[in-house]
C-alpha cells in the first residue's frame, strides 16, 4: 500500500513533496496575470473608406460584396457589418477552435478576390486587424498642449508612438481618438469661379499637376553620372495659392483669385477633450489572445522613452489603465486566498487541540496548492479571478483528505496505539475512503470539460484548478500525512490540561456530538418522515431552481464607466460639439468623477457625426462613497438638463461578448431580406420595449430621420449637352466629399491635399445654380440646367447581421433585475406586437452566451451527478450505495438557491459554478459514513448498528471538514474588495449550500442507509474484501 511505503521510506517522501513545490514556484513565475481566463472568440475587424460615400453606398457596392466574399470563410460564426458616411467596418467571428491566424489568412486572400468587384475609386484595398470592436481600450494615452498645434502633436503621435506601440506583441491596433492629422484643404469661391468662366475640375487639375512627384530620371556621359531632379511637391498651404490655374487675356489666374489654401486637418468632423482640454487621445487595444497586464507593462516600459522625445511644451498622461484593477482584484484575492487558509488551520487546531497534529494539514495545504500552479502552467492557464477563486475554494477541501487522514491516526493514539502503529492502521482504513472522496469531487468537473463557448471556458478552468488542487491533495494525504503522523504525534497525555479557549470548544463540540447521538436515534425511528422530508428537498429544490432569476455575470465595479451620446438624425457637427462639452461639464462636477475623456465625431463606421462617446474615469474605490452602478444613476439624472443630446453609461466590464459597441451592454437583434418592413416594425419593438419596467436605456442604431438632399439629373438634358451622370456625381463629390485629389509625400510622412467648396455654400438651391460645368463644346453650364434638388429622410447608418440588413436594439438592465427575467419580458413584447415571419429576431452578445448557458444549467447538473455516480458505482461495485451518498445534494442546492435569493442575487454562471462545486462537496459525508458503515457490516453488524456507529464515529471529521470548507468559502462571501462583485456569488452559494446540506445528510443519509438495506439486502461490498486483502506490512518495532 502507497501509504505504508512512505511511512517507511520518509526521505523519498519528502524529496516527492520537494518536487512539487520546485514544480509550483516555477510555474507561478511564469504564469500571465488576468483578470478572467482567455474566453474571446479570435476576431478580425476589415475596414474601408471611400470617402464622401452615402452609408447606402457603401453597404451595397462595399460591405455586401466582402461579405458573400467572406462568407465562404471556414469557422466564421459571427458576420457583422456597419456602414456610414464614407466608411464600412465588417467584424468577423470565428470558432473558439480556429487559430486567429489562419483566419487572417483567409480574410487576406478574401479581400484580393473580392477586390476586382469592388468600386474604382477605392484607390486603398480594405484593411484588417485582429481586434474585436466591441472591447474597451485596455489603456488610454492623451497628448495635450497650450503651445503646439494639435496637427503637430498628432503628427508627433502618428510618428513616434503609434508605431512603436502596433508592433508590441499583444497589441492589436493603436486608435488615435479626435485626429487631427495635417491637411491642405483648397476651398473653392464658387462665385469667383462662375466670374471668371472655370469649372471645380480644371481647379483641380491645376492643384493636382502642380504637386507632382513623378520621377525624373538621371543622366550620364563618358565620365559622371547625375541624377536628374525638378520642382518637387507643394508642402504648405500658403505655397498652393500662388499656382496659376489658367492665363486670360494675357493675364494668370491663380488659386487665390479663385479658392483658399488653408492649412487644416485630414478630418474637421472629430474632436476630443481631456477634462474640457483639447487633446490627441490613442487607445491601446490588445489582441483578442492578447495579455491586458503584459500590454500595459510593455507600453509603460516604452514611455520614458517617448516623453523623451516629446516636444516642448506637450504633455502626456495615462489613462484607464485596465492593468490597475486586474492587480488590485488579484491582490485581493490573494489575500483572500491566505485568509481562508488561516482560517482552516486554526479550526483544525481547535478540533484537535494539539499543534503537532495541526502542523501535518498546515504543510500539506500549502504542497497541494503550490504544486497546482505547475499543472495550471502546463494546461496554458493564468493567474485571474476564475482561477484563484477555485484555488482559494480548494483551500478548504485539499485538507480534506489529511484531515480524514489525521482525524483517523489521531483516534488510534487516543486508544493508546503507538504513532508508528496507529498510522499504519489509520492509513489503511481510510485508504480507499481518501481515494472515493477524491475521485468524486474531480469527477464533478468532468462534464464541464465538454461544455463549448465563453461559459465553458470559464468553468474549464476553475473545474481543471480546482481538480488538480484536489488530485494532488489526495496524493499528499495517502503519502506525506501518514508519514508525519508517524514522526510528529505522540501518544495523548490524558492529563494534559489545555487554555480555556480549547476546553470550552471541546466541551461544546462533546455536548453537540451527544445531541447528534440523540437527535440520530430518533430520527432513525421515523424513517417515513425522514423519507418524505428527502423526497421534499428534491421537490424544493426544483421549485427553487424555477423561481430564481437567472442572470450571466455580475456587475463588475473596475472604477470605469463608458457613456454613448447621441444627438438627432440631422445634428450637425458643430451643435454636437457645444451638447457634447455641456454634457461633460455636468459628468466632471459629479464628486466621484476623476477625469472625463470626450470624443465626437465620426472616424469609423460606428461612429456618426450625430455621436460621440465618453470614458469616465472614478476615484479609486477608497476615495469615493457610491459604487459604479451608483454613480451611474446619479448621473443618468444629472445629465438630463442638457438639451438636445441622449447619454447612455455603462460600466466597463472585465467579460465583454459581441462585436460591436452598443449604447448599452446588451443587445436585441432583428433582420430581414425585407428592408421596408424592417424599418417600419423596428421602431415599433423599440417603443413597446421602452414600456417595460425591466430595463433602461433602450435604443437602437436605426437612424433614418437624417436629412438627405437628392440632386435629380435630368438624364435627356444632360445628354443633350454632352454630360453623364457620372460627371455630375465627380462634380458633387469635388465640391462636397472632402475629396483627396493629391498627396504630399514628406519625408517623416504622407498627407492628403483635399478640394471642396467653401462652407458658406450651404444653400442647396444656391449651389446648383453657383456650381458650373464645361460641355465637351466648351460652353459653361449651371448645374440647375440640368438637375434639381429634392429632400428625404435617410439613414445615417446601415446594418447587416449574416449578409442581412438589421436593426440593433440594445437596452440595460433595471437595478435589481436579472437578465433571464429582461429576455422573458422582451420575447413577450416581440409576441405581443406580433412580428412577421420574415423578420427573424435573436438576442446578441452576451444576452445570446447567456440563453445558450441557461438551456445547458439542467443537463450541466445531470451530467455532473451521473458522472457521479458512475464513478461510485465503479469504485463500490454496487448500484445502491452511490444512491444513498447523493441522497443529500437537493439539501445543498436548497440551501445555495434559497441563500442567493435571501441576498437578492440572480443564478448567475458564477453562482452556478458554485452549485456545482456543491455537488461533488456535499457528498463528502456520506461517503465517509457509508464506507464505515460497509467495514461495520462486514464484521456482522446490522445496518442500523453499523450507520449509527459510522454516523457518530466519524462526526468529527464531518465537522471538521465542513468547518474547513465553510471558513475557506466565508472570505468570499463576505465580498470584500476589488472585483468582489464577481466573486460573491460564489462564496454564498458555497457557504449557504453547505449549511443547509451539513444540517440534513447527517440524518438523511443514516435513514437512507437503512432504507435501502430493507429494500435490497445488501449487506456489504465485495469492494471490501479485495481491498482488506492488500494489508499492509505490520509495522516495524519501535
Amino acid at each position: 500500500m502507497l501509504s505504508a511505503l512512505c511511512i517507511r521510506r520518509p526521505v523519498m517522501t519528502i524529496l516527492l513533496m520537494a518536487s512539487f513545490i520546485i514544480a509550483g514556484a516555477f510555474g507561478y513565475k511564469q504564469l500571465p496575470v488576468a483578470a478572467i481566463p482567455r474566453v474571446e472568440f479570435p476576431t478580425i475587424q476589415v475596414t474601408a473608406q471611400l470617402p464622401g460615400a452615402s452609408p447606402e453606398t457603401m453597404a451595397a457596392s462595399v460591405a455586401s460584396i466582402l461579405e458573400r466574399q467572406f462568407s465562404t470563410i471556414a469557422g466564421v460564426t459571427s458576420m457583422t457589418s456597419t456602414s456610414s458616411l464614407g466608411n464600412t467596418s465588417i467584424v468577423l467571428q470565428f470558432d473558439f477552435n480556429r487559430s486567429i491566424d489562419g483566419a487572417a489568412l483567409d480574410v487576406q486572400s478574401a479581400i484580393s478576390s473580392a477586390m476586382r468587384r469592388l468600386p474604382p475609386e477605392l484607390t486603398t484595398p480594405p484593411s484588417f486587424r485582429k481586434v474585436n470592436p466591441a472591447d474597451w481600450a485596455v489603456m488610454f494615452l492623451a497628448l495635450r498642449s497650450s503651445q503646439v498645434r494639435l496637427s503637430d502633436i498628432d503628427a508627433f503621435a502618428n510618428r513616434s508612438i503609434l508605431p512603436r506601440i502596433s508592433t508590441l506583441p499583444g497589441v492589436a491596433q493603436v486608435v488615435i481618438f479626435g485626429s487631427q492629422k495635417y491637411a491642405v484643404r483648397v476651398r473653392a469661391n464658387l462665385d469667383q469661379l462662375a466670374v471668371r468662366g472655370l469649372t471645380l475640375q480644371e481647379l483641380q487639375s491645376a492643384v493636382v499637376n502642380a504637386n507632382s512627384s513623378k520621377p525624373v530620371g538621371a543622366i550620364a556621359d563618358n565620365r559622371q553620372s547625375s541624377i536628374l531632379d525638378a520642382t518637387g511637391p507643394i508642402t504648405k498651404a500658403a505655397d498652393y495659392m500662388p499656382v496659376i490655374v489658367t492665363w486670360q487675356n494675357g493675364a494668370p489666374v491663380r488659386v487665390s483669385d479663385v479658392a483658399t489654401a488653408i492649412d487644416s486637418v485630414e478630418n474637421d468632423k472629430v474632436a476630443s477633450w481631456l477634462n474640457g482640454t483639447r487633446a490627441i487621445v490613442l487607445g491601446v487595444y490588445r489582441q483578442p489572445d492578447g495579455n491586458t497586464v503584459e500590454v500595459v507593462d510593455r507600453v509603460k516600459a516604452m514611455l520614458p522613452a517617448i516623453q523623451a522625445e516629446l516636444p516642448p511644451g506637450v504633455e502626456i498622461e495615462q489613462l484607464a489603465d485596465r492593468s490597475v484593477s486586474i492587480r488590485h482584484a488579484i491582490a485581493d484575492v490573494e489575500f483572500t486566498l491566505l485568509l481562508a487558509a488561516l482560517l482552516v488551520i486554526v479550526a483544525i487546531y481547535f478540533f484537535l487541540r494539539s499543534a503537532r497534529a495541526t502542523l501535518i494539514p498546515a504543510i500539506a495545504l500549502p504542497i497541494s496548492i503550490i504544486g497546482t500552479f505547475a499543472a495550471m502552467y502546463v494546461c496554458g492557464h493564468s493567474i485571474d479571478n476564475i482561477s484563484l477563486l477555485a484555488l482559494t475554494l480548494a483551500v478548504g477541501f485539499v485538507v480534506d483528505d489529511a484531515i480524514v487522514m489525521l482525524e483517523n491516526i489521531v483516534r488510534y493514539i487516543e486508544a493508546g496505539e503507538k504513532p508508528m502503529e496507529a498510522a499504519f492502521k489509520g492509513s489503511k482504513e481510510v485508504g480507499f475512503t481518501i481515494i472515493s472522496m477524491t475521485l468524486s469531487l474531480v469527477a464533478v468537473f468532468i462534464p464541464v470539460l465538454f461544455m463549448g463557448g465563453v461559459v465553458g471556458r470559464m468553468f474549464n478552468e476553475f473545474g481543471l484548478v480546482i481538480s488538480f488542487a484536489i488530485l494532488i491533495s489526495g496524493v499528499v494525504s495517502l503519502t506525506l500525512t501518514p508519514m508525519l503522523c508517524s514522526r510528529l504525534l505522540k501518544p495523548i497525555d490524558h492529563h494534559e490540561k489545555h487554555n480555556f479557549l480549547l476546553r470550552s470548544f471541546e466541551w461544546s463540540f462533546n455536548k453537540v456530538t451527544s445531541g447528534y447521538s440523540w437527535a440520530l436515534k430518533r430520527t432513525i425511528a421515523i424513517p417515513k418522515t425522514v423519507l418524505a422530508i428527502t423526497l421534499g428537498t428534491f421537490v424544493l429544490t426544483a421549485i427553487l431552481f424555477e423561481a430564481i432569476p437567472k442572470g450571466f455575470f455580475p456587475s463588475e465595479d473596475i472604477g470605469q464607466i463608458t457613456g454613448s451620446t447621441v444627438g438627432p438624425d440631422d445634428a450637425s457637427f458643430d451643435a454636437m460639439v457645444a451638447r457634447q462639452g455641456a454634457l461633460a461639464e455636468v459628468v466632471r462636477r459629479d464628486p466621484d468623477v476623476k477625469s472625463v475623456l470626450s470624443i465626437v465625431g465620426g472616424g469609423n463606421a460606428a461612429n456618426t457625426v450625430n455621436s460621440g462617446r465618453m470614458f469616465i474615469i472614478l476615484r479609486d474605490k477608497p476615495e469615493r462613497k457610491d459604487s459604479a452602478l451608483q454613480v451611474i444613476a446619479r448621473l443618468r439624472r444629472a445629465t438630463t438638463t442638457v438639451p438636445g443630446i441622449n447619454v447612455f453609461f455603462q460600466p466597463v466590464q472585465s467579460i465583454n461578448i459581441g462585436t460591436t459597441q452598443t449604447r448599452a451592454q446588451y443587445q436585441f437583434g432583428m433582420r430581414s431580406s425585407n428592408l421596408a418592413a424592417l424599418r417600419e416594425y423596428a421602431p415599433l419593438m423599440e417603443q413597446r420595449m421602452r414600456r417595460i419596467p425591466s430595463i433602461l436605456d433602450v435604443n437602437s442604431d436605426l437612424q433614418v430621420r437624417a436629412r438627405s438632399t437628392v440632386i435629380d439629373v435630368d438624364r435627356d438634358t444632360a445628354s443633350r449637352l454632352g454630360l453623364s451622370v457620372d460627371q455630375i456625381r465627380l462634380l458633387l463629390y469635388s465640391a462636397f466629399g472632402s475629396r483627396q485629389v493629391s498627396t504630399i509625400y514628406a519625408p517623416d510622412d504622407t498627407y492628403q491635399v483635399i478640394l471642396e467648396a467653401d462652407p458658406r455654400y450651404a444653400d442647396v438651391n444656391d449651389i446648383l445654380r453657383r456650381i458650373q460645368m464645361r460641355t465637351p463644346s466648351g460652353a459653361l453650364v449651371p448645374l440647375d440646367t440640368v438637375a434639381k434638388r429634392s429632400d428625404k429622410p435617410t439613414s445615417l447608418t446601415v446594418n447587416h447581421i449574416a449578409q442581412l440588413p438589421s436593426v440593433i436594439i440594445s437596452f440595460n438592465l433595471a437595478p435589481g433585475v436579472a437578465l433571464g427575467q429582461a429576455v422573458a419580458d422582451i420575447n413577450a413584447a416581440a409576441a405581443e406586437i406580433g412580428l412577421p415571419a420574415f423578420i427573424t429576431t435573436s438576442f446578441e452578445g452576451s444576452a445570446q452566451v447567456f440563453q445558450q448557458a441557461v438551456a445547458n444549467q439542467g443537463m450541466l447538473l445531470f451530467a455532473a451527478v451521473l458522472v457521479i455516480y458512475i464513478i461510485l458505482g465503479v469504485l463500490y461495485e454496487s448500484f445502491i450505495h452511490p444512491l444513498t451518498i447523493l441522497s443529500g445534494l437537493p439539501s445543498a442546492g436548497i440551501g445555495a438557491l434559497a441563500i442567493l435569493m435571501l441576498f437578492g442575487m440572480d443564478l448567475s454562471v458564477i453562482a452556478m459554478i458554485g452549485v456545482v462545486m456543491l455537488i461533488g462537496i456535499v457528498k463528502k459525508n456520506a461517503i465517509m459514513m457509508v464506507d464505515f458503515a460497509i467495514e461495520r457490516r462486514a464484521q456482522g453488524a446490522t445496518a442500523e448498528q453499523a450507520i449509527v456507529e459510522a454516523a457518530l464515529l466519524r462526526f468529527r471529521p464531518i465537522m471538521m471538514t465542513t468547518a474547513c470548507a465553510l471558513l475557506g468559502a466565508l472570505p468570499i462571501a463576505i465580498g470584500a474588495g476589488a472585483g468582489a462583485e464577481l466573486r460573491q456569488p460564489l462564496g454564498i452559494t458555497v457557504v449557504g449550500g453547505l449549511l443547509v446540506s451539513q444540517l440534513l445528510t447527517l440524518f438523511i443519509t443514516p435513514v437512507v442507509y437503512i432504507w435501502f438495506d430493507r429494500l435490497t439486502g445488501v449487506r456489504f461490498s465485495p469492494r471490501w474484501r479485495w481491498w482488506r486483502s492488500r494489508g499492509a506490512p505490520a509495522a516495524p518495532a519501535e
